[in-house]
């Protein structure tokens, strides 16, 4: 069914590549009217061009003022905001003991703080518009440890709980707020950092474990599909809810 989100004003983070690219088309095939965000103002330009009524907006999420001032940028493009999807992220691979502060803020940053940041700037709006949805990228990291990324997974744990407490507090103005943990997606985030866990991990083929564990490497239109549907009235009923898209790799013990 298309149009499942006519008219919806939707803020996608990162959407400059990978899974926000994908979620940002996604949302623009189902009618919506797309801010396209990201840090790489060529990039969020490129994306928006190529989608009907769509603007872009520069925006590091670590930064508060430039969170408040996308908000504002969709708010008065389009009159509204209903939609907030937190998706810029960053990785590094690297063990614990011999991680940096500046490594583990980096990460913690952009993937935890910045989903506070767009919450917490994006929630105001939605009141102001009656409801809404926010749909966060957590990470199967965040229930199941895989070593070298304790940063990110620790982030994205926060993501979930963060999440989870939103969908509390903002339930009486009708924003729902879930999280998409998804498993190993074929995404310019994972696919450059197989080399390390390789040799880091001693793993002769990290493609082959991946395929032992969920079969095959997801898509990030896969991940779009599901985002639509959070979004979307058909989720209507789905608020503080983790929804897990990993081929079954926490299933799996072999």
């Amino acid at each position: 069914m298309k149009n499942l989100l006519q008219d919806k004003v939707a803020i996608v983070t990162g959407a400059g590549k990978g899974l926000g690219e994908a979620v940002a088309r996604a949302y623009a095939a189902h009618g919506a009217k797309l801010v396209v965000s990201d840090l790489d103002p060529a990039a969020a330009r490129r994306v928006a061009a190529s989608l009907p009524g769509a603007i872009a907006v520069a925006c590091d999420v670590r930064e508060p003022l430039e969170v408040e001032a996308l908000v504002a940028a969709a708010v008065e493009a389009h009159g509204r905001l209903d939609i907030m999807v937190p998706n810029a992220g960053v990785a590094s691979v690297v063990p614990l003991v011999q991680m940096s502060y500046a490594q583990w803020r980096e990460v913690l940053s952009v993937n935890l703080d910045g989903v506070f940041l767009c919450i917490r700037y994006a929630a105001p709006a939605m009141i102001a518009a009656g409801g809404g949805a926010i749909v966060t990228m957590a990470s199967i990291t965040a229930q199941a440890a895989v070593p070298l990324i304790g940063h990110y997974a620790a982030a994205k744990a926060g993501v979930v709980s963060l999440t989870q407490t939103a969908s509390v507090e903002l339930r009486a103005h009708h924003i729902r707020v879930n999280a998409i943990l998804p498993g190993f997606i074929d995404t310019d985030m994972v696919k450059p950092r197989k080399a390390e866990f390789e040799k880091m991990l001693g793993l002769p083929d990290f493609d082959a474990l991946v395929a032992q564990k969920q079969g095959r490497y997801g898509t990030a239109e896969e991940v779009a599909k599901l985002a639509v549907f959070l979004a979307s009235p058909r989720a209507a009923f789905s608020n503080g809810a983790v929804h897990v898209l990993d081929g079954g790799t926490r299933a799996s013990l072999l």
